[in-house]
């Protein structure tokens, strides 16, 4: 049987279990929902039992599945400790740990772990690039970094690249900016359809290769009138009356005062996951290992002055 259980597997043992959703479990992990379920028949078959009982609200752990998940954190736990051990034999304290994020991710996110990061391992010497996703990716995928921060709208899932790994960080909002003396400027929030015959300020002419491709699904399709790719220039042409654009959670706390910020109600949600993306396909170095580590505190800090904020623009 023990040859049949594997680390991955209990990864996504603990997921579903933590979720209570197969697809929750994947959107999570980076994975597909075919591949998680692959991961638990795997499990089902080495435990020789379900793991698992499927009702209308999701799932739940059988007594197997209790049991084995029981062991699954140990076992995580134990592993995870092992990392951190070995990394200190090893000479934590030299190396290049090469980094990559999104922008909005480097405004704020990014740089608290790193500064954790950095006190702990003084001797290691941190690279940087700021970058879109597609950009963090290939950098990744060369070898030229080593730990990307990426972000991901819900309906694309064009990163599932087999030589990439993906690990959930936190969902971010997308809001609606508008200027001050725009008519929406006084409302807390705004359903989508509201917005069809609105002017829009994006990062590309294409709206489905930026935010906006957060309701390609919809049946219109937003007019964009400025590109602009710095947060510095579309925020001025807003906050000058020439149009709208859509701000991520993270980079709120960048907002002038002269720009309006309000909460979107759609059929799915308005947010993008950011995600931690390393290779696929060996161990993750220990410095890696690290700051994701760091990345995940760093994000649950992040989610609640995200949400802090939200509700304090939208008074």
């Amino acid at each position: 049987m023990s040859s049949q259980l594997s680390v991955t597997g209990l990864r996504v043992l603990r997921e579903v279990a933590a979720r209570g959703s197969f697809t929750a479990a994947a959107d999570a992990l980076g994975y597909t929902q075919s591949a998680v379920s692959r991961q638990i028949a795997t499990l089902e078959g080495a435990a020789g039992a379900p793991l698992f009982e499927r009702g209308p609200r999701g799932v739940h752990p059988t007594d197997a599945g209790s049991a084995l998940l029981l062991r699954a954190q140990t076992v995580l736990d134990e592993l995870a400790a092992a990392q951190r051990e070995l990394a200190g034999i090893a000479g934590s304290e030299a190396g290049t740990l090469r980094v990559g994020a999104i922008p909005t991710a480097v405004a704020e996110l990014l740089p608290r772990a790193l500064t954790a990061f950095r006190e702990r391992r003084p001797g290691v010497e941190l690279a940087l690039r700021e970058g879109s996703s597609p950009s963090q990716l290939r950098r990744l995928i060369s070898g030229s970094a080593d730990l990307a921060v990426i972000g991901v709208l819900p309906e694309r899932r064009s990163t599932r690249d087999r030589r990439v790994e993906l690990e959930h960080l936190l969902d971010d909002p997308l809001l609606l900016a508008v200027g001050r003396e725009h008519p929406l400027a006084g409302r807390r929030a705004v359903d989508l359809d509201v917005l069809e015959t609105e002017r829009w300020i994006a990062a590309s002419p294409k709206a489905n290769d930026t935010f906006l491709g957060a309701w390609e699904w919809s049946d219109w399709q937003p007019e964009v009138v400025f590109v602009a790719r710095e947060w510095t220039a579309k925020l001025g042409l807003v906050a000058a009356g020439l149009g709208v654009t859509l701000v991520p959670g993270l980079a709120t706390g960048a907002v002038r005062p002269d720009v309006s910020l309000l909460r979107i109600r759609s059929e799915r949600p308005a947010q993008r996951s950011v995600l931690i993306a390393t290779r696929a396909g060996g161990e993750r170095s220990a410095h890696a290992h690290e700051l994701a580590e760091l990345l995940h505190e760093t994000a649950a800090q992040s989610v609640v002055e995200i949400q802090r904020r939200v509700r304090g623009v939208t008074r």
